[in-house]
């Protein structure tokens, strides 16, 4: 009779292409390893994999999808979909992304259409020919979104003879739009992109969408104790940069007032130039909720951003304490002033000095004197030189901000159970 740890180990041999290029080579790396260690190894990896996927990171790999997956960005459906634990995309390539654009829908309703593609179930290749009865009726984000009437937003998925599947929404007369054409990636019980072969129609899904308000941002800020950052803005005309970016997600990590009236004296020492890329370091070019934060700590590139010159900064959590940290200083965030996706405005108890303006100087030695109180910094802040090129500082980290959808590397967490498990492995061989 086979052994349960041999059943296992043969069965994870069979999804270790679905990790990680890190995790797969832990585990080729370690040809030694009993059966018994291997699968003890692989169940604790899945703690730190868990929930980890990427749908832009995917989809970037396969250029023919590169329409789809510019659009799935822009409707803030792919940080919809990587917050989902259990999810199947149906992909379209660029040829067919052409024929939907070419109907000159809104963006509000582009979104819905897109939304009827996305499955909130896991159907991988192998599932699809083991329908039960030949045909199945699964939900979808458009369902779920709750702006489909009724039951349009649900799909059929029918085998069809001579090996095809077929796709159909359901408030179409029974009519199939689109086939199977190949799986793209899977990562079993997680997330599946499949390519089917085009659009699927709804009426419902196509209806025009009322656009939403406009959000003002400085009237925003300037109402809940950021109005002197908000003055900033509209005075060095950065306010501009802030309102394009809106639309496609943006986070805002917002001085307060008392903040700002202590910086005054460094910021008017700044060259306008330099004005601007102060401000727009604090706007991040995409939605990042508080979980969000606290569940992708990183680097992250901000508005100013600009090829050589980084203008990054690393999100960090401890708890429910988010802070963020530029290779010259750290501030906190203190709380939310507006949350409503794509906009997100955060208070922060300090300005961000990032160090192409600004780098750390080394006070002079102190003999140490005994206290209870916790030590300072034993770094005070510098200006830069007033010309425009960034101030020296040590070399850029090689490392960029992860992807426009919220997921980042590895977390403290799973870092740690990463570490745990080869600990173990490595004990048990």
């Amino acid at each position: 009779m086979r052994q349960p740890h041999l059943t296992l180990y043969l069965y994870t041999n069979t999804i270790i292409s679905s990790l990680d290029p890190t995790h797969s080579y832990l585990l080729h790396s370690q040809p030694t390893m009993s059966p018994a260690t291997t699968a003890l190894f692989f169940l604790l990896l899945l703690f730190s994999t868990s929930n980890a996927h990427n749908i832009t990171r995917i989809l970037a790999k396969h250029p023919e999808f590169s329409t789809f997956n510019h659009y799935l960005t822009l409707t803030h459906l792919a940080s919809e979909i990587n917050r989902r634990e259990t999810i199947t995309v149906l992909a379209l390539n660029n040829a067919a992304m052409s024929s939907l654009l070419s109907k000159q829908l809104s963006l509000y309703t582009l979104k819905n259409v897109l939304s009827l593609h996305v499955l909130v179930d896991y159907f991988g290749s192998k599932k699809l020919h083991q329908i039960t009865n030949g045909t199945a009726l699964t939900s979808t984000m458009f369902q779920a979104s709750g702006a489909a009437p009724g039951s349009s937003g649900y799909i059929n998925i029918t085998d069809l003879k001579g090996g095809k599947v077929g796709f159909g929404a359901e408030n179409n007369d029974g009519n199939i739009d689109a086939v199977y054409v190949k799986s793209v990636a899977e990562i079993p019980y997680n997330i599946s992109v499949l390519q089917i072969s085009q659009v699927l129609n709804s009426a419902e899904a196509e209806a025009p969408t009322a656009e939403p308000s406009k959000l003002n941002l400085t009237e925003i800020m300037s109402k809940q104790g950021c109005k002197a950052f908000a003055d900033l803005l509209i005075a060095s005309g950065a306010d501009a940069t802030f309102n394009e970016n809106i639309d496609g997600g943006l986070t805002v990590f917002c001085p307060t007032d008392p903040v700002i009236k202590d910086f005054m004296p460094k910021y008017k020492n700044l060259t306008a130039s330099k004005k601007v890329s102060l401000l727009l370091y604090h706007g991040v070019p995409v939605y990042q909720s508080m979980q969000m934060l606290k569940s992708n700590n990183g680097i992250m590139n901000t508005l100013a951003t600009d090829g050589a010159n980084k203008y990054d900064f690393t999100i960090q959590n401890d708890g429910e304490v988010v802070t963020l940290e530029t290779k010259v200083m750290t501030a906190k965030i203190t709380g939310t002033l507006k949350d409503e996706e794509p906009l997100i405005v955060y208070k922060i108890n300090k300005v961000l000095l990032p160090r192409e303006l600004y780098k750390p100087v080394e006070a002079p030695a102190e003999s140490p004197k005994p206290s209870k109180s916790k030590s300072k910094s034993k770094h005070k802040i510098a200006d830069a030189p007033e010309s425009d090129a960034p101030a020296e500082s040590d070399p850029a980290d090689d490392q960029t901000a992860d992807n426009d959808n919220g997921v980042a590397g590895l977390d403290g967490r799973r870092l740690v159970m990463g570490m745990l498990s080869l600990c173990i492995g490595v004990l048990l061989i």
